[in-house]
C-alpha cells in the first residue's frame, strides 16, 4: 500500500536540498563576500559561526514546541526564515549586519529539523533511520550543485547573488506546493505511547538504557559528527588552494566531489540500515574512515590527495553519522521524538557555532593545522561510538529489536 505522506516528504527533502546550499554558500563565496562586507577570511568565518550560534538558541525548545504544536507549523517557518537569511546577506553592507542575518539562517535550521525529522519519523515508523538518512542525500545534492552554480556565475562574471536568489525561489515553489499537503498526526494518545514504550522495553531491552552513557555518548557524536563534516565543507577548498596549489575553481569544486560521496553513501547506507546494518554500526564505522582519511589528507596534501580525501570523507562523514546517530538515540530512548531531535541537534549545533572560531583562529597560522585538529575531534568521535556499540550490545535484544 503506497504511503499517503510520501508527496509530504518530497516536499519536506526539497527543503534540505536548499538547505544544503545555504550550508556552504557563505563558504563558498567568500571572496565576494570579502569585498562586500569589508573584511578578510577570517571575519566570514565568524560570520559562518553564527550559524551554529542560532541553532543553538532555539534548537531545543522549538523542538519541544514542536512535539506540542505539531510539525507543519515550523517547517514553514523555517522556510520562511532561511529566506530572510538569503535575501539579508546580500543587503549586508559589514561584518555586524551578516552575521545578523546568518544568526536567522542558524535559527531556520533549527526549527526546519524540529519540524522535519519527527516529521518523518511518523511518516514511516518502520522505515525511520532510510527516511532520516535521506535528509544527508538531498544536503548532498544542494552541496554539488551549488560549487557548479557559482563556477558558471564566476567563469560568466555574472552577479554572485543570482546562488542565493535561486535559494529563495525554490523555497517559495516548493512552499506552493507544501501548504497542500497532509502530515500525520503527532498527538498520539499518552496512554498508547506509553504502552508501547512499556512493550518495547519488555521485549526489545536486555535492561535499560542509560541515559547518562549511551546517551550522553551519542549526544556527543552529534557534535563529533557534525565537526568532521562541517569543518571540510568549509575548508577543503581554502586547503586545496593554499596548501596543496590548486587552481580557485579546482579547488571550489573539491566539495562536489565531496558531495558526490555522500549522495552515494547516503543510497548505500539507507539501503543497509533497512534491514541488514544495524544503525548503531555505521556510527562507529564512517567516523573511523573519516580519521584515517584526514591523516592521510594532513601528511601528503597533493591535489589528487585532496579528490581522493573529499569523496571518501564525504561518504563516511558526510553521508548520514549524524541522522543514524539520531536515529539510535531514537531507538534507545522511544518518546518524545520532538524533544530528542533538540538534544542531538543542539550538539550539533555547538560544533557549528565553535568550528568556524577555533578554525578561524587556526587559519591565520597554519591552514595545514585544521586537517589535523579535524582529525583529533574525528577520533573523538571513534571513542564514544565504541563506547555506545559496547552498551548497544548489552542493552538491546538484537534477536527481538527491529532494524530502524
Amino acid at each position: 500500500m503506497k504511503n499517503k505522506y510520501m508527496p509530504t516528504a518530497i516536499h519536506m527533502y526539497i527543503n534540505y536540498f536548499v538547505h544544503g546550499m545555504g550550508a556552504i554558500i557563505l563558504a563558498q563565496n567568500m571572496d565576494f563576500l570579502t569585498d562586500q562586507l569589508h573584511t578578510d577570511t577570517a571575519g566570514v568565518s565568524y560570520i559562518i559561526s553564527a550559524l551554529g550560534i542560532g541553532r543553538l538558541l532555539v534548537l531545543f525548545i522549538s523542538g519541544m514546541l514542536s512535539d506540542k504544536f505539531g510539525r507543519k507549523p515550523f517547517i514553514f517557518v523555517g522556510m520562511g526564515m532561511y529566506s530572510l537569511f538569503f535575501a539579508g546577506i546580500l543587503i549586508s553592507p559589514n561584518v555586524t549586519v551578516a552575521f545578523i542575518f546568518a544568526l536567522l539562517a542558524g535559527m531556520a535550521n533549527s526549527v526546519l529539523d524540529a519540524g522535519t525529522y519527527p516529521a518523518l519519523m511518523e511518516s514511516f515508523p518502520k522505515t525511520a533511520g532510510t527516511a532520516n538518512i535521506l535528509i544527508k542525500a538531498f544536503i548532498s545534492a544542494g552541496q554539488f550543485a551549488l560549487p557548479l552554480i557559482i563556477s558558471f556565475l564566476i567563469q560568466n562574471e555574472m552577479y554572485y547573488g543570482y546562488s542565493f536568489l535561486l535559494c529563495i525561489g525554490i523555497f517559495i515553489l516548493n512552499g506552493l506546493f507544501l501548504i497542500r499537503r497532509p502530515f500525520p498526526d503527532h498527538r498520539k494518545p499518552v496512554e498508547e505511547v506509553k504502552g508501547k514504550t512499556e512493550v518495547a522495553a519488555s521485549t526489545n531491552f536486555l535492561s535499560k538504557p542509560r541515559m547518562w552513557v549511551e546517551g550522553l555518548c551519542l549526544i556527543l557524536i552529534g557534535y563529533t559528527a557534525t565537526a568532521t563534516f562541517y569543518l571540510i565543507s568549509v575548508w577543503l577548498p581554502t586547503y586545496g588552494q593554499k596548501v596543496a596549489n590548486m587552481q580557485d575553481t579546482s579547488s571550489l569544486q573539491l566539495i562536489s566531489y565531496y558531495s558526490v560521496g555522500s549522495l552515494l553513501s547516503v543510497f548505500i547506507t539507507s539501503y543497509l540500515v533497512k534491514s541488514l546494518v544495524r544503525p548503531v554500526t555505521f556510527v562507529f564505522l564512517y567516523p573511523l574512515i573519516s580519521f584515517i582519511t584526514l591523516v592521510v589528507l594532513w601528511k601528503f596534501p597533493t591535489p589528487a590527495v585532496c579528490i581522493a580525501s573529499a569523496f571518501i570523507i564525504g561518504f563516511s562523514a558526510a553521508g548520514g553519522v549524524l541522522q543514524l546517530a539520531l536515529t539510535t538515540m531514537s531507538e534507545l530512548f522511544p518518546t518524545s521524538k520532538g524533544k530528542i531531535t533538540g538534544i542531538v541537534y543542539t550538539s550539533s549545533s555547538l560544533a557549528t557555532f565553535s568550528i568556524p572560531v577555533i578554525t578561524g583562529i587556526l587559519s591565520k597560522t597554519s591552514i595545514s593545522d585544521i586537517i589535523l585538529f579535524d582529525a583529533g575531534v574525528t577520533l573523538l568521535g571513534v571513542a564514544l561510538a565504541v563506547i555506545v556499540n559496547v552498551r548497544y550490545r548489552k542493552v538491546v535484544n538484537v534477536k527481538s529489536a527491529p532494524a530502524i
